[in-house]
């Protein structure tokens, strides 16, 4: 009798949220974002709301909750209600922040997986008059000067300062961190030879490298950049296993419902294949990803041990 109980439950859950998923959306639906507008966290943000706003009657808004590094962003998704109204646009930040500062949300346990968008690399970039033409130049130069080159972010455990880090620490070798308020300021200061070399987007910085005001060493992804295909990987160049990326992906409060995921998900992995959408993330320097809700969160618990450890290793602190 108790297990005929049990299971009239669970199939009354189901009914019950297969229900919701049917109806959903019924009102506004809110997409967070942990920055303020026009970077390219909002830009991602807002491919997802236009594609959501085309789908279906119901309003998606994007709602820019910067500050704290991304941490009242993140912690107002992590305890809003789990029915898919409260969406967050999760980034590489979600994963670092636990261990650089006291955060009231658990990057893992307390989210459900959506859509893994796109993921960005950076591109290794110096002043010319830095006297290395290639990776591994560039390493002897700084190991024969430690901690005298200046390497710029655009601010303290954003991506640009971790793949710096991350290069720092398996390169063994020492650099002085300049962080600045945006990339943009950070490659004025670059192409102007206050600072020796930074790690930037490739879309940001390509101009910069084909007029020749910088010099690009190498990139930070897995594979080759497609916008600067001459340039090789920092695996290919000097140091294997290296990869550095940032990453967008659409992320709902923990206990939301399956079904409604996955309708987002649906939704999503149309909007990506989109012309208008594709031509949109391209320009930010992104590949797009896509794929089901589960590929989001092993890419969560992939990104937590690796940035954890250049954390520590750095000292990283906001």
């Amino acid at each position: 009798m108790m297990r005929i109980t049990a299971l009239a439950l669970i199939m009354a859950v189901a009914a019950a949220s297969a229900c919701a998923a049917d109806t959903f959306p019924s009102r506004p639906i809110r997409i967070i974002v942990p920055s303020p507008p026009g970077g390219g966290n909002d830009i991602m943000a807002r491919i997802a709301a236009q594609r959501l706003n085309e789908a279906w009657s119901s309003p998606v808004i994007v709602d820019n909750r910067s500050g704290a590094g991304g941490a009242i962003a993140f912690e107002l998704v992590a305890h809003a209600e789990p029915d898919g109204y409260t969406l967050l646009l999760g980034t590489t930040n979600l994963t670092v922040l636990p261990d650089i500062t006291k955060v009231n949300y658990d990057p893992v346990k307390d989210y459900a997986p959506v859509s893994l968008m796109a993921t960005a690399m950076n591109i290794l970039l110096v002043h010319p008059a830095v006297p290395a033409n290639n990776v591994k130049e560039f390493i002897a130069l700084a190991k024969s000067k430690p901690g005298q080159l200046n390497y710029a972010s655009s601010s303290v455990a954003t991506s640009s300062h971790l793949a710096a880090e991350m290069f720092c620490m398996q390169a063994g070798i020492k650099m002085l961190h300049v962080p600045y308020k945006g990339a943009g300021p950070a490659l004025t200061d670059l192409i102007g030879g206050q600072v020796q070399g930074m790690f930037a987007n490739p879309a940001a910085a390509i101009a910069h490298v084909r007029s020749g005001k910088l010099r690009a060493l190498a990139v930070t992804g897995e594979k080759r950049s497609t916008i600067m295909p001459e340039v090789p990987t920092l695996a290919e160049a000097a140091l294997p296993g290296f990869e550095a990326t940032t990453w967008w992906g659409l992320l709902a409060p923990a206990k939301t419902s399956n079904a409604i995921a996955l309708k987002l998900n649906a939704e999503l992995a149309r909007a990506l294949t989109q012309t208008e959408a594709m031509n949109r993330i391209a320009a930010l320097g992104a590949d797009i990803v896509g794929g089901p809700p589960q590929k989001l969160a092993d890419h969560v618990r992939a990104e937590i041990p690796k940035w954890r450890a250049v954390v520590r290793a750095a000292d990283i602190k906001l």
